[in-house]
């Protein structure tokens, strides 16, 4: 691996780790994974506001599969 190669690497987790730090700082509840996924599609065009529509309709989903689970006794 090149020197400008490592130093690429380098720059883009450093840049990761902030995002995820501000991440938490929002409460968003992403992990390093899924903020490292969500960055990936936004650099390859998709829409942020649609994307962050799409997260939050999922986490409203969940919730509601496990409040379900949980009033069946699951």
């Amino acid at each position: 691996m090149s020197t400008r190669e490592a130093d690429r690497i380098s720059a883009a987790e450093e840049t990761l780790n902030t995002l995820f730090d501000i991440s938490q700082l929002l409460n968003t509840g992403l992990d390093k994974e899924t903020l490292a996924t969500c960055v990936g599609l936004i650099e390859s065009g998709v829409n942020p506001e649609a994307l962050a529509a799409v997260i939050q309709e999922l986490k409203r989903e969940s919730a509601a599969t496990k409040t379900s689970r949980t009033a069946n006794g699951r």
